[in-house]
Formats: structure tokens, C-alpha cells, sequence
């Protein structure tokens, strides 16, 4: 018999185009649920208020105090109002962080969505990643108008040295976000969340000046408070206000207080 010719590639069975690969999907995946949570993120007007308006209010409301807009001897020649521009930037940072991000992630766990998430191809990874990206970004926003608002209404005026006052509040805002992963990894419910959310809210919003500026503030209370990153910042931010690079200890403060709490918030979260 005579042998069979082979069949040509116009015969042959088409192959299947090449699917994405597993990085493509996981990044697509996790465009996804930014999106999605984005979405569910701008449905919350009391977070949005806390985040977004409340520290541009409190300037606001003490920027119409006559006397917070007189120089003041004991201040060096500044005003009050001045040392409390950085003050509500820190603010912000708290808020986003320590108090309105732990009870979503918390809510989230409690009510099983992150285990559900596990059992599919987007992993529970994407949604934290998402939350830290959104209240981030609401707590720059937020400094960013309290900056302008400062500038335009009050005539604050701007860091002499912008680049070393960002790192300050990029450093502050890092610490933040870690620090709200820590009391959602250590919460059970959302519940416990908001209790230990308090405990930590109150204390840190002293150590960034709200109550007395921490120029203000006797030396040994300011020694005190540069221990916590709120307190070494608000020195970063006034030093580079007034044209200063900030020592290396008040930069070193935020970002170790970051590093260790990342650590710690990543051994100790639960994803269920």
C-alpha cells in the first residue's frame, strides 16, 4: 500500500492560543478588586469625612481663632496657626490608618469574605493591598488639601525644603497603615477593632500635637512623644519648614516603627 502522506498544516487540528501567563492573571485579578473596592470605598461618607474633611475643619476652625494668627514671642515669632498645619497633616495620616482602615479589614475577615477569597484565584493578599492603597490615598489627599487650605486662607507658608518634608510624611504615613494592619491582625471582631483602634487613636493624636503643639511642649514631654513616629515627625516637619534638612533620628523613628510593626502585623494577621 502506499504510505499515507502526512497531513498538511491546513489539515491539522488547531492548536489553543496561549493563555496569559499566572503573573498577568494575578495582577489583572488584583486591578480588579482595586476597582471594585474603590468603589465600595467612595459609598462610605462617614469614613470620607473623617479622613478627608476633619483635618481640613480643625484647621479651619482654628485658623479663625484671632489670637492662633498672632506671632508669638514664646513661639519664636510664629503663629499658632502655623504649628498646627503639620499637626492636622499627621492627623490625616492617624485618622487613614489607626482609625477608619482596621474595621473594614476586620469587617471583612468577620464576615468571612477574605475566607471565601482564598478558594478562588484572587488571593485575600489583593484585597489588604487595596484597602492600604485607598486609605492612603485618601490620607495624602487629605494632607494636600489641609496644605492648601493652610496656604490660601491663613497664609501659612510652605516647607522650604518639600522634598524632605514629603519623606517625613510618606515615613509617618507608612507607620500609620502598618499600624492599623497590627490592631486588625491582634482584634478578633470588628468590635474589638474599634476598642483597641481608640486606645491607640487618642494617644497617638497627642503625641502629633493636637492637644499642644510639640513645639509647645515642655523639652522632657518632647523627648517623650519622638519615641513615637507622630511625635519624631512633627520635629521632621518643623525643621523642614523652616529650611532645615530633619536629623536622622527623626526620619529613623517612622520607618522603624514601620519595619518592626510590618513584621509583626505579618506574622500575626489572620485571614480567618
Amino acid at each position: 500500500m502506499p504510505a499515507t502522506p502526512a497531513p498538511s498544516s491546513a489539515m491539522r487540528s488547531p492548536q489553543p492560543a496561549p493563555g496569559p501567563s499566572a503573573p498577568v492573571k494575578a495582577r489583572s485579578a488584583s486591578r480588579a478588586v482595586l476597582v471594585t473596592e474603590a468603589r465600595l470605598f467612595l459609598r462610605e461618607p462617614g469614613a470620607l469625612f473623617w479622613m478627608l474633611v476633619f483635618p481640613t475643619l480643625l484647621l479651619t476652625i482654628l485658623g479663625l481663632i484671632p489670637s492662633f494668627r498672632e506671632a508669638s514671642p514664646s513661639l519664636g515669632g510664629r503663629r499658632t496657626i502655623d504649628l498646627y498645619v503639620p499637626v492636622v497633616l499627621l492627623l490625616a495620616t492617624i485618622t487613614a490608618g489607626i482609625q477608619v482602615m482596621p474595621s473594614v479589614l476586620t469587617g471583612y475577615r468577620e464576615r468571612g469574605i477574605l475566607r471565601r477569597m482564598s478558594a478562588t484565584p484572587v488571593r485575600p493578599a489583593a484585597l489588604l493591598g487595596a484597602q492600604i492603597a485607598l486609605h492612603g490615598a485618601a490620607a495624602a489627599l487629605s494632607m494636600a488639601v489641609a496644605l492648601v487650605v493652610g496656604r490660601l486662607a491663613f497664609g501659612v507658608a510652605l516647607p522650604e525644603r518639600p522634598l524632605s518634608y514629603a519623606l517625613a510624611l510618606v515615613l509617618t504615613l507608612c507607620s500609620a497603615l502598618v499600624m492599623g494592619c497590627v490592631i486588625c491582625s491582634l482584634s478578633p471582631s470588628t468590635k474589638a477593632a474599634g476598642v483597641v483602634g481608640s486606645a491607640v487613636f487618642f494617644p497617638m493624636m497627642f503625641a502629633a500635637g493636637v492637644w499642644v503643639p510639640v513645639q509647645a511642649m515642655p523639652d522632657l514631654l518632647q523627648q517623650i512623644v519622638q519615641v513615637v513616629p507622630f511625635g519624631a515627625a512633627s520635629q521632621a516637619l518643623a525643621q523642614a519648614s523652616s529650611g532645615h534638612w530633619p536629623s536622622w533620628w527623626q526620619l529613623a523613628v517612622p520607618a522603624a516603627w514601620a519595619l518592626v510593626l510590618g513584621r509583626v502585623a505579618r506574622r500575626h494577621f489572620r485571614w480567618e
